[in-house]
């Protein structure tokens, strides 16, 4: 005996934001999103050992960054460093 289940999905895409059909372009000022990724794709690492210059490779080799890897400065990954470290906090102390 064969059961088969069908079901359909209907969306509107007037109300769907760009970013869910297509994943964001990430610039130096995505902070928080910049942080978020890091701590998935960097998980073992506490952002608070990394030095700037290692912060910026992770950053560039970011598959959804595409801002000018020269267009970085210390506020900017400062920035994204403690974003980094509120989502290492959030994961290892819960």
């Amino acid at each position: 005996m064969e059961f088969h289940l069908c079901y359909s999905v209907s969306l509107n895409l007037e109300t769907l934001k760009p970013e869910t059909i297509m994943p964001k372009q990430l610039t130096w000022n995505d902070t928080d999103d910049i942080g978020i990724l890091l701590s998935e794709t960097h998980p073992e690492i506490d952002p608070l050992s990394v030095r700037f210059t290692d912060l910026h490779s992770y950053v560039i080799a970011l598959r959804d960054f595409k801002d000018d890897p020269k267009a970085s400065n210390e506020a900017k990954l400062e920035a994204i460093q403690m974003a980094w470290h509120e989502e290492f906090l959030d994961r290892t102390q819960g």
